[in-house]
């Protein structure tokens, strides 16, 4: 009987053994192939975040991207250039002016024109090669034309609010100040192509702006609007789309608004005796002398506040008034500053074009016009010169110099 329930408790132990370690078995096996799932599934996710990354941060993904974000523009020209005088005519020049000028455009691939608006001597050009072609689009200079034309007009004063949008307005001085596009397509649209176009030629766009200077070119002033797909009359009065615009062209009008309202004729000496038998030449007054005090305060907002605050990084001691162009068109950009230094001793008058890729804009071209004015302002250009007021200049002008 004892062996017999010996035997028994053996055997019931020996089955408690055995069923621990199936069961510890079993419970290995389980875990391990948990874990083996889980470090499977966690290693699929790694593998996918992997995969994703390459291909978002792959060239040409990153390049879809930033094309479904917004429209990247490429440009193909360049910036800079070392052979901006080359050719250049300079025996009749101011060489003060000159030198002025070219240490401001620098490399720079660009034109400098400079004039004494009293007259219309270009006192100097460099690079007149670029100066003297057909011109580009005048971008937001154009917005000065297109300020005169609706003051001529009596669209607006330069305090009329014209609203832009459900809750905001704004007015000449301000949208000249930060070239406010908007406020400008409003006036193009209000203004129509008829009379934006008449007032236009007659302020000198679409005709040779300079007398017998060999070498100039037309630009290009369209006979009909911009199609309206493509942003019609607005778009011509805020960019000036469609229309090409020279360095003389604008330097010329620029010259009307700071001499009180007389569109010379720009010459330029070729040598030391064109200079001492210089007649300035007339082509025709403007009827803008009331509406240029207008369009001032904006232009000089646009140095103090504006667009074209980058002048004061280099000269702040006189006034300037002036007006940025930032454009571009198949694959070049262009930066424009059309200007006048508004001094006691004076004005004279500087149009700064650049053309290349993205360190080609319009503020880049009003910092040059800086250094251009304090050079003239280091070497005394301004007090060496005469005083004269706006109101002196247009009298003396309309008095001697008849129209020709």
């Amino acid at each position: 009987m004892v062996k017999l329930v010996r035997a028994l408790m053996v055997a019931l132990t020996a089955l408690v053994l055995v069923s621990v370690s199936f069961g510890a078995t079993v419970s290995r096996h389980y875990s391990h192939s948990k874990q083996k799932i889980a470090e499977s599934a966690s290693a699929q996710r790694h593998k996918r975040q992997l995969a994703h990354h390459r291909r978002v941060t792959s060239p040409t993904a990153t390049a879809k991207a930033r094309r479904r974000g917004r429209y990247v523009e490429r440009f193909h020209a360049s910036s800079f250039s070392n052979a901006q005088t080359v050719g250049d005519i300079t025996a009749g020049e101011d060489p003060v002016v000159r030198e002025a000028a070219v240490e401001a455009l620098g490399n720079m691939n660009g034109t400098v024109v400079a004039i004494d608006p009293s007259d219309g001597r270009i006192l100097a050009m460099v690079n007149q090669k670029l100066a003297l072609s057909g011109g580009a689009t005048p971008c937001s200079t154009i917005k000065v034309a297109v300020a005169l034309t609706a003051l001529s007009e009596g669209i607006v004063t330069k305090d009329t609010p014209v609203r832009l949008g459900s809750r905001w307005s704004m007015n000449m001085t301000q949208a000249l100040a930060h070239s406010n596009n908007a406020y400008f397509e409003e006036l193009g649209r209000r203004l129509g192509f008829e009379k934006v176009s008449r007032y236009e030629h007659e302020f000198g766009l679409g005709e040779l702006a300079g007398w017998e200077i060999p070498g100039e070119h037309l630009g290009v002033y369209p006979s009909e609007p911009l199609p309206a797909k493509l942003g019609g009359v607005g778009k011509m009065c805020s960019f000036g789309e469609s229309i090409n615009m020279t360095p003389l062209q604008l330097g010329a009008l620029m010259s009307a608004v700071a001499n009180g309202g007389t569109l010379f004729y720009l010459q330029h000496p070729t040598d030391a005796d064109d200079v001492a038998n210089f007649q300035p030449r007339v082509k025709r007054h403007l009827n803008i002398a009331p509406y240029i005090p207008e369009i001032m305060e904006g232009m000089a907002g646009a140095v103090q506040y504006g667009t074209a605050r980058s002048v004061k990084a280099s000269f702040t001691e006189e006034e300037i008034l002036g007006k940025t162009g930032t454009c571009s068109k198949a694959g070049t950009r262009y930066g424009w500053f059309a200007s006048y230094a508004n001094t006691q001793h004076g004005r004279i008058v500087a149009v700064f074009f650049l053309e290349g890729g993205r360190p080609t804009f319009g503020p880049k071209a009003a910092e040059l016009s800086g250094k251009f004015y304090r050079g003239l302002y280091e070497r005394d250009y301004f007090a060496a010169r005469g005083t004269s007021s706006p109101a002196s200049v247009r009298s003396v002008i309309q008095s001697r110099y008849p129209e020709r």
